[in-house]
């Protein structure tokens, strides 16, 4: 397996002002926290980052601020997917990937296309992007699954196409992606309470929602459970469960900025049509991270 992208990567989420105005001062306190606390690479423009709320100007700005303070010091993959082909294709020529290793790229959702659209959508984006690609499975987003066959064919097709998020929660699936993997293409993972039973089956990482805020236990467990060491990652896996169960309990990223404001990273300001959680789930969170 390819050990490009191995390791936590971390969805940053997307501070905002009260005034919902980017906050790149606190985008950068995230940066900074992520980095040193052991993450591998950065993701930008992810779902977690409300990408679907930001214009495009913001989105350049956001990957200029992100590549500019980040210096060098781990690689910085950006999210750049859709269910429009031909918008893909041309916003990929229209950005500059100066200090970018690698774009993220989610299958089409809402259209549900078959297999062989799956296929020659990822084609056409692949023909188009100079970077490497990480595919993103994420059927209880998207209503569709790429299949480990359809995988598979584009990674022995195009040979930048490295990677795939595996977020099905289907471990029988899991399990058909590693035996099926070519040598080049990494299996990561898109579910952070999977991850250590994953690693036991053979994922190369995972990127991660949960690294935002928990991001050294985190990281700990992850490189745990990749060198073998099952004990230590299933102690840290147990201890941060309950924390990653409240960070989706009432939907992604307002369980993060939860966590994040009360770490004085940032504020908890989202964008609608996301709105913050509830006071029993915040209160839920404030009790658990006295005890972690």
């Amino acid at each position: 397996m390819s050990t490009s992208f191995r390791g936590t990567g971390v969805a940053l989420v997307t501070p905002f002002q009260i005034d919902g105005s980017i906050d790149f001062d606190s985008l950068s306190k995230l940066i900074d926290h992520v980095v040193n606390n052991g993450v591998n690479y950065l993701v930008v423009l992810g779902t977690t980052a409300e990408t679907p709320t930001l214009s495009n100007v913001e989105k350049k700005q956001i990957l200029a601020h992100v590549v500019k303070h980040n210096a060098g010091r781990v690689p910085v993959v950006c999210g750049m997917g859709g269910n429009n082909t031909s918008e893909i294709v041309h916003l990929i020529g229209e950005y500059d990937w100066t200090g970018v290793s690698g774009i993220l790229s989610v299958s089409p959702y809402y259209n549900k296309p078959t297999q062989e659209g799956i296929y020659q959508h990822f084609k056409a984006i692949a023909q188009a992007c100079p970077l490497p690609i990480i595919l993103y499975n994420v059927p209880g987003r998207t209503s569709g699954n790429i299949l480990p066959a359809t995988a598979v064919r584009l990674a022995n097709d195009f040979e930048h196409i490295l990677a795939i998020k595996e977020a099905s929660g289907n471990m029988k699936q899991c399990m058909e992606y590693v035996q099926v993997a070519p040598a080049h293409f990494s299996i990561l993972s898109g579910d952070d309470d999977l991850i250590v039973p994953q690693a036991a089956i053979g994922f190369d990482g995972v990127i991660s929602v949960a690294a935002n805020c928990f991001t050294k236990d985190f990281t700990t467990m992850v490189n745990a459970a990749l060198n073998g060491d099952f004990v230590s990652a299933r102690a840290h896996h147990y201890t941060l469960l309950k924390g990653i169960d409240l960070l989706f309990a009432e939907g992604n990223p307002a369980g993060v900025k939860c966590v994040l404001k009360e770490m004085n990273i940032c504020g908890d300001t989202l964008r609608l049509p996301l709105v913050n959680v509830s006071e029993n789930t915040k209160s839920a969170i404030q009790e658990y991270l006295k005890g972690f």
